[in-house]
Formats: structure tokens, sequence, C-alpha cells
């Protein structure tokens, strides 16, 4: 008997939502009521099954929890019934399974299924405007790859349990079969802030979910350097500068040490014209002029638009309530950014990928030159 309430109050203790100051009865009866044996004496009892994990699991939300986690994340004031939609938020629809199992008489609970479906389709629109504005070179492949890095279901789940989602979530897992994948507890938790994007979007707007995101996804960084592989970097190069209509890339030896040494340093420098693209070392020349020719195609497809020219398609809709369809408002002015030919000259300016005044002002003198 100590044994199945030691490990009920354990159970308990380690969800948010099983507070006992909110439960009618704790410990439940089933947990403590014992059954007689019917292989023994009538005298002698044996305990009753009891499922604590299940137990917990079934147990109606804290609601001190649920306001806790609304302030927590900044929609307290946002959303007109915290609670209740962060619960909704917090259900996941694996949920419902257990609940009709074990409670097949009352009102079954609302869950995530459809919040979490449109803030899936807004996130992915954030972040795909985000880093096709901010690295306007970037490749498909390596665009979609950072999409997948800032709102991906790896990273939902982690920015999750950054929020605290994991204390006030409701989820059963599920074995996988041959028609659906299984079930985790990673899937459950990233539907939280893929919901609660949804419910910003339904009660405030699209610029308000863009805010949301911006604040909890796209304000983190990602390192998309390791992202962009090459095969042969400097054919790849080769066809980029034509694509650009840019003389034909020629290598240039620029410094050496240790020639007739056994650990010799090469320093090669990667040329259009006048214009330095790229620069890269190594113990031969063939490894440097490698090196060389990546950086010059890292620096051109991470070029980096300053934060105060990034302009997004979204800020033509209305910064008002209402979904896009019936917001009404102002809307700000959107110019797309001309890729051009000193795109590629500026932005390989450094290695930081930002064009700096300093470096911009210098090639232009050398034009005039």
């Amino acid at each position: 008997m100590a044994h199945v309430q030691k490990r009920l109050a354990s159970t308990a203790a380690k969800l948010a939502t099983v507070s006992t100051s909110h439960l009618k009865a704790f410990p439940p009866k089933e947990a403590v009521v014992l059954k007689p044996s019917s292989s023994k004496a009538k005298t002698e009892h044996t305990p009753n099954f009891f499922d604590a994990e299940t137990w917990a699991s079934l147990q109606p939300p804290n609601p001190a929890s649920l306001s806790a986690f609304a302030h927590r994340i900044g929609l307290a004031k946002v959303l007109a019934n915290p609670a209740e939609a962060v619960q909704q938020a917090c259900t996941h629809p694996s949920f419902l399974a257990l609940y009709a199992k074990h409670r097949p008489n009352d009102p079954v609970p609302a869950t995530n299924a459809n919040l979490a479906s449109l803030g899936n389709s807004l996130l992915g629109l954030f972040a795909t405007e985000h880093v096709n504005s901010t690295f306007p070179h970037l490749p498909t492949r390596v665009m979609k790859a950072a999409v997948s890095a800032y709102v991906g279901p790896t990273t939902c789940a982690n920015i999750a349990k950054e929020m605290g989602a994991g204390q006030v979530l409701r989820w059963k897992r599920i074995p996988n079969t041959p028609t659906r994948p299984a079930i985790l507890h990673a899937d459950a938790l990233s539907s939280v802030p893929r919901a609660l994007t949804a419910l910003v979007y339904q009660n405030h707007g699209l610029i308000s979910a863009r805010r949301f995101v911006q604040r909890f996804f796209l304000s983190r960084e990602v390192d998309l350097r390791s992202m962009i592989k090459f095969r042969d970097p400097k054919v790849a190069l080769q066809e980029t500068v034509a694509k650009f209509g840019r003389e034909r890339p020629v290598s240039r030896l620029l410094r050496e040490t240790g020639r007739l040494s056994n650990s010799p340093v090469y320093v090669v420098g990667i040329y259009s014209g006048a214009d330095q693209l790229g620069e890269g070392f190594g113990s031969s020349l063939k490894m440097a002029e490698y090196r060389a020719a990546e950086d010059a195609l890292l620096r051109l497809y991470l070029t980096r638009q300053p934060p105060h020219l990034v302009q997004l398609p979204t800020s033509t809709f209305p910064d008002a309530r209402g979904d896009i369809f019936s917001a009404q408002g102002t809307t700000a002015a959107y110019t797309p950014v001309t890729m051009t030919d000193t795109e590629i000259k500026y932005g390989s300016a450094d290695r930081t990928g930002f064009r700096t005044p300093g470096a911009a002002r210098a090639s232009l003198e050398e034009d005039v030159d």
C-alpha cells in the first residue's frame, strides 16, 4: 500500500497539472481501496490495480499553471480567455483516445489539431520570407534547410520546453503502425508553439503573429555556413561568375612559407578582374585553391541584407485585428530587393557577410580610378 501511494505522489509531483490543491480528493479512492482475495481467507486483502500515470494524465489542468504559462510567454493580455486557450493549445489529439477510453461519458476536450496545422503554415511563411529577404543569394536547397532549422519540428519542441509547455502538455504515446508513424513526446511538444502562433493570428492578426514568431523563433542565430557544401567549388564558382557576367576567376598565390619543409603553408586568392572574391590557405596549392573558391562562394551566398533594408512581403497586410481577409488599416510599402552586380562586389567585402559602408566606398573609389 505504501508503495502505491508513494508512486502516486511522485507521479503527481512531476506534472504541474496535477496539483492536490484543486483536486476534490487525494489520493483517489481507487488507489487505496482493497479488494478481497478469492484464493485466500476472506480476512486477507490484496491491493486493487491502480495506474498512477494514467490517473495523473486524466486529471484536469491546474488553472494556476495555465495562467502562469500564459503570462510567461506574454499572451495573458493578448488572448480573450488565456487559461482556456492555453489548455486547448497544450492538448494534443493523441490525448482523445485515452480520455474516451476512461471517461466515455464526459465531454471531449478541445485539442490543438486545427491550430497546429494553421500555425505550421504561418511559421513556414514567416521563416521563408525572413530567410529569403535576409539572404537574397541563398540557394534554394540551403534556404529549405534554414527554414527547417528556424521553425522545424525539433526547434518547435525545444522552444516548447523553454516555454515550460512540458508541465501543462496533455498527450498519449502511440506506437507506429504500417499507415501511421509513432507519436512521441517531441511530436506533442512541437504542436504547442504552432498552436500558440495560430491563436495569436486569430485574436490579433497576421502582423502580431509575425512579431510572436520573430521573438521566439527568428531572433535566434542559425549557422548557415555549415549547411552549404560544394562538391567542386572551382566549377561552381566559374558557373556563378559567368551567371553574373563577370570575368573568369583566376587563382593567384598571395603568400607562402616553408615550401621546402615538411609543413608548407600556401595562401591563395581568387580574383575576378581586379576584385578579390575569396581567399584560402592549405598545405598544398590545390588545397588552398579549393578553400579559396569555397570561401568566395560562401561570401556570395551568405551576403546578408542590413536589418534596416530587409523588407518582408507580409508587411503589405494591415496591422489590425482580424484575418487577412477582414482586417482593415494602413499597409506598409514593399519594394523587392534587386539582385545586381554590386551585390557580389559589396557582399564579398569581408567574412562577416554584411555589406559594410567602408567596403562599398572602397569599391566605388576603385571604379572611379
